[in-house]
């Protein structure tokens, strides 16, 4: 790598390692339909997988104060243990999305470039077209994912060429606005060229569509209409050596409005029936549990709430055994932390502290039953709608739909083992061993109720990059930031809220402005936990200092069953001002004199 730009590698590719340079080269590529696909194939290996990438390889989960892994892991490459406690540098080790996303970019360039019609071949010059369009949405893409972590980079619009001047090569970073306004026109000129719908559903999951682009469009702009990116005072002295200020010194208010006119136009379009929540029923009233539970598991061409996945998610098995319990085969911590059980609503809607209907303490004397769900998995007998038996740690019982299926507690009915689970210290599931979840919480959402990790058995589901939930909360955060009495907030809010089966917010909150910022932050909490969503949140409010200064807790999982009912510290935490961004490797930094790091770093 000649320069901080990864670009300056040569091709991607796993495709071109197939063979030595000398003998592949890209005129043969180009001239072979059968290549010519694999080509643009490669680009696409470099989509995130939303279960182990965002798990593990990214680990935004682990990152935001949604998941806690044991530190012991730190042994076994999981690097965000080590980031959890403030050890983090230019020259730390982690998933290196800057050099991967200019590889990806490159390839895709080099495609625009030079792939063409081979008609002799059945590759028509229709289809080159459509796939030259595919590769600008996977360069935007690509793109906006690194804007979210590293803030400005060097913007690359085309082929670096290898007999470049070395002046070329040595790019500084572009400045914020520069950056989104050129994604922004990009990502709009490729909506309008790509189909509404696929030609065939199946076998063209995962290419994008008009849908993805303007969900790829909406999301950009609501990252940089938000504080992080939108005057940002931690950041007013960052500039490239020739004083080129690369982020908005003052903050517009009409970003906000602008994200939401994106976000609008997604919804305009999700509305003429190419998208919808998805729902399950039972006797004509929404099934809450089924409905949120099966969200995850069902593909596109059935799944009309899936806008965006990556098909083949090669680790799922990996997130599943690493968030099923030891004595089920599995590894058994990959753990949800306290204060997101405490997120949850009740039953009846409303956070834990402002229900008086909640009990913490003590256990369920009688079994609880939700009438309007066919859910069958939270007891021995299989009944439907009973959701916890009699025994039941009070804390855990007539909490919100969303909670059971997003959590594993300790006593919960495990179906394919036939028991409850026990992650108490001495028990099936838990301590000493480091396989067992340090705060007493394992990660339910997204694993298949079928999936037996001892078989390594894991049935298939797709991985989910944007479903129109987070749309709905998108564009009600969006409106609230610049029109907080628009009607539409509590509109969008509520639809999420009713598939998820609790009342809606009331009325009285419209024009609150920071009433419900609250309430649209935690709402975002719930419905997208564990999805790799929240660690960009915290980042993009300024909230993550704040909040990691206070521990992260759980229950006692180093005590007996009898000790276990404890809230216990397990970590502080360490998050600093120069953590919003991630830094740049300080070998990029090193190699490329006109490369400005990151505030702090």
């Amino acid at each position: 790598m000649a320069a901080a730009v990864a670009l300056l590698n040569g091709a991607c590719s796993k495709f071109l390692d197939q063979e030595p340079d000398d003998l592949l080269t890209e005129e043969m590529v180009f001239n072979n339909e059968q290549r010519t696909q694999q080509w643009l194939s490669a680009i696409y290996q470099y989509m995130p997988d939303p279960y182990w990438d965002y798990g593990r390889r990214m680990g935004f989960n682990p990152l935001a104060d949604e998941v806690q892994i044991p530190l012991t892991w730190s042994s076994f490459g999981w690097w965000v243990a080590n980031v959890q406690q403030g050890n983090w540098s230019p020259s730390t080790e982690t998933y290196d999305l800057w050099g991967n996303t200019y590889k990806a970019v490159r390839a895709a360039y080099i495609f625009i470039d030079k792939a063409k019609a081979l008609p002799g071949q059945g590759l028509s010059q229709q289809q080159v077209d459509r796939m030259k369009v595919e590769c600008r949405f996977l360069i935007a893409f690509y793109y906006s994912q690194m804007f979210e972590l590293y803030g400005p980079f060097p913007l690359v619009k085309g082929v670096i060429k290898s007999d470049a001047a070395i002046t070329d090569l040595l790019i500084p970073r572009t400045p914020v606005d520069e950056i989104v306004d050129w994604l922004d026109r990009e990502l709009l000129a490729v909506a309008d060229a790509l189909p509404v719908r696929l030609d065939d559903e199946n076998s063209n999951f995962g290419r994008p569509t008009k849908g993805i682009a303007l969900a790829c469009r909406a999301r950009l702009l609501l990252v940089a209409a938000s504080p992080l990116f939108n005057g940002n005072p931690l950041y007013r002295g960052l500039h490239n050596q020739d004083g080129t200020n690369l982020f908005p010194q003052v903050a517009d208010v009409t970003k906000w409005k602008r994200a939401a006119d994106a976000t609008r136009q997604l919804l305009d379009l999700a509305e003429t029936g190419v998208y919808d929540l998805y729902r399950e029923y039972k006797d004509g009233q929404i099934d809450p549990f089924l409905s949120f539970q099966n969200l995850f598991l069902t593909t596109a061409n059935q799944n009309p709430e899936i806008i965006f996945a990556r098909p083949d998610n090669d680790n799922t098995w990996e997130y599943d055994k690493h968030s099923q319990p030891r004595g089920f085969g599995g590894n058994g911590a990959y753990g949800i932390i306290q204060e997101l059980v405490d997120a949850f609503y009740t039953r009846n809607g409303l956070p834990i502290a402002e229900d008086p209907a909640y009990v913490e303490e003590g256990f369920s004397t009688a079994d609880v039953i939700y009438p309007n769900t066919s859910w069958d998995l939270g007891n021995q007998q299989q009944v439907k709608g009973l959701i916890t038996p009699a025994g039941t740690y009070n804390m855990y019982t007539n909490r919100e739909p969303r909670f059971y299926i997003t959590v594993r507690y300790n006593g919960q009915w495990l179906p394919k083992e036939g028991r409850n689970t026990q992650f108490y210290n001495g028990g099936w599931d838990g301590p000493p061993s480091y396989d067992s979840p340090p705060c007493g919480y394992l990660v339910r959402k997204r694993i298949h109720p079928e999936s037996i990790p001892r078989n390594n058995y894991t049935p298939y589901r797709p991985g989910i990059i944007f479903r129109l939930g987070e749309f709905y909360l998108n564009y009600a955060e969006a409106l609230n930031e610049y029109d907080p009495s628009n009607t539409d907030i509590l509109k969008y809010v509520n639809r999420i809220r009713e598939r998820a089966g609790i009342p809606g917010l009331n009325a009285s909150l419209l024009g609150n402005q920071g009433g419900l910022r609250e309430a649209i932050h935690t709402e975002r909490r719930i419905e997208l936990a564990t999805e790799g969503k929240r660690y960009t949140d915290i980042r993009r409010w300024l909230t993550a200092r704040s909040i990691f200064s206070k521990p992260v807790t759980g229950m006692n999982a180093q005590g007996n069953a009898a000790a276990f009912y404890n809230r216990t510290r397990f970590m502080d935490r360490v998050f600093d001002n120069k953590m919003y961004l991630w830094p740049i490797y300080q070998s990029y930094i090193d190699r490329n004199p006109n490369l400005v790091q990151n505030y702090g770093w």
